[in-house]
């Protein structure tokens, strides 16, 4: 048994977001033989009762306040330009979380510190000095710098652009001598790793194994068929510029063509800070983050997943699959995952072809209902975490 200090940006519970999903399956996981305690950011929306549950399987769990504001952010971008550093990794950083990394690697024993995301890398690194026989493991949930490469690639704003562009290289530059600092890397897609390891190997003599596991949730039971009802889904904060883009894309160019043929179509897009092209377009209804989607997933037909940029895995697919929705994505969307096209999933990168398929699945309920079907069997077969994440035991051994 191991004792792992683990360390997450986000509260991982209730399971309600991508990075959060992976984050509390992989917790499940490691307690299971292992004692974890979990160090974890809260947001004000953070329920006591969240807490109360991550108790129930880990040692201890403690908390601190992530601190934005305006003020903050414009410190941050002021210290990123002076330091030449990335501005997402100095906003991230506050002096409370590493004292109180520094006082439990002081006053109790670890062997590993398992890092959750890149963004909290900074603080496992501090292990180092502190206890230099202790075991740093990272969970890259993204090529990270990769995601900001795309963003400034389709930014039509030019200082929108520069920014993205400049945010990238520093981001690069962290992730590499951040990978190179741990004793384990794991990427969730193999596209990751064969970006992330070379960057690593460049940074250090002796650069770390990497180990790719994908992002797995719960199967469940057989799914019914998807809803009749002519009704399209996304799910995802608008807070991340990838979902905010993709969406914008998709109200622009995609669903004048999708009312235009199914004047009764309605999109539901799921998630905080719904980007203001959304509000008032016909029948499009944004409600911004909704803690039970289980009216939605009930109601809907099929799930779209625009996304022009990002990376890692959308884990947004596996709840589509989980809920035995038909999936219309761009490349990118589904970008990560063990897919057939045309069996499982439908991909289009062009407005008329998304658009085709998203019709054609409102037209055809059987056709939808066979490419759910088929979804859920590729998520039982190939993401369901109580079978793939055995993985993580090489990695931690018991």
């Amino acid at each position: 048994m191991s004792r792992i200090l683990f360390l997450s940006q986000l509260l991982p519970y209730p399971p309600d977001a991508g990075p959060k999903l992976r984050s509390y399956y992989v917790l499940r996981h490691l307690a299971q033989q292992h004692r974890v305690t979990l160090l974890a950011f809260t947001r004000p929306g953070d329920a006591p009762r969240a807490i109360d549950h991550l108790r129930s399987f880990c040692a201890f769990v403690h908390t601190l306040p992530m601190l934005r504001s305006r003020p903050r952010d414009l410190a941050a971008l002021l210290g990123s330009l002076l330091a030449n550093q990335s501005f997402i990794i100095r906003r991230d950083y506050l002096s409370a979380m590493a004292a109180k990394i520094t006082a439990l690697l002081q006053d109790g024993q670890f062997d590993c510190v398992h890092a959750d995301q890149l963004w909290m890398a900074q603080y496992a690194l501090l292990a180092r000095g502190l206890s230099p026989g202790i075991k740093l493991v990272l969970d890259e949930h993204n090529a990270c710098f990769q995601v900001f490469q795309r963003l400034a690639g389709s930014a039509q704003n030019p200082f929108t652009r520069v920014f993205w562009k400049r945010e990238a290289s520093l981001l690069r530059r962290f992730e590499a001598q951040a990978c190179a600092g741990f004793d384990h890397v794991v990427t969730v897609t193999e596209e990751d790793r064969a970006i992330l390891q070379p960057l690593a190997a460049a940074a250090a003599a002796q650069p770390p194994p990497f180990t790719t596991i994908p992002i797995c949730i719960a199967a469940g039971s057989p799914p019914p068929p998807p809803s009749g009802v002519p009704a399209l889904l996304f799910v995802g904060g608008m807070h991340w510029p990838p979902n905010a883009e993709g969406m914008r894309w998709f109200a622009r160019q995609v669903w004048p063509l999708v009312r235009t043929a199914c004047p009764q179509a309605v999109l539901n897009v799921i998630g905080k800070s719904p980007p203001p092209e959304l509000l008032g377009l016909l029948g499009v209804q944004a409600p911004g983050y909704v803690p039970d989607l289980d009216a939605y997933w009930a109601q809907s037909a099929v799930f779209i997943v625009p996304l022009l940029s990002g990376g890692g895995m959308r884990v947004k697919i596996l709840d589509a699959w989980a809920h035995g929705l038909p999936v219309v994505s761009t490349t990118i969307g589904a970008e990560g995952l063990a897919y057939t096209t045309g069996q499982d999933i439908l991909i289009a990168d062009q407005p008329q072809a998304m658009a085709a398929h998203i019709l054609a699945l409102l037209k055809d309920p059987a056709l939808a209902a066979r490419l759910g079907q088929a979804g859920w069997e590729t998520l039982r077969r190939r993401y369901h975490w109580e079978t793939v994440y055995q993985a993580w035991d090489a990695i931690y051994p018991a």
